[in-house]
């Protein structure tokens, strides 16, 4: 039987059984390819506070250009313009700002032009 994929891997052989079986095979977020795990590695930390208050993790534009580079199989965006927004938007999730600011404001300054230079 299989648990939520993002945190653990958890398999019984009895699904009848009322109470929680122990995990034999646990995924950690650092064995993982995947957006979120990207930006934490970028971040150079194991993980995010989750708070707007006392955020301190930022990534720089560059960050996310290479953030969006390296998952472009895994992103729907066709343009590196569109898989960037794409990464912004899993760091509005993770409490993760993005050039200082948060990152709906980044994108809405991202869609008025304010980081043409980086897609030009």
């Amino acid at each position: 039987y299989l648990n939520n994929r993002d945190f653990l891997i958890a398999s019984s052989s009895n699904r009848e059984s009322r109470s929680a079986s122990p995990a034999k095979e646990v995924i950690f977020l650092s064995a993982r390819n995947e957006t979120p795990h990207k930006v934490i590695q970028a971040l150079g930390k194991k993980k995010c506070n989750g708070s707007w208050e006392a955020s301190t993790e930022n990534l720089t534009m560059d960050q996310v250009k290479s953030i969006a580079e390296d998952q472009k199989g895994r992103l729907t965006g066709k343009s590196l313009y569109a898989r960037c927004r794409e990464v912004m938007g899993t760091c509005v999730g993770m409490r993760v700002r993005v050039e200082g600011l948060e990152p709906k404001v980044a994108l809405k300054e991202m869609s008025e032009g304010a980081f043409n230079e980086h897609f030009s």
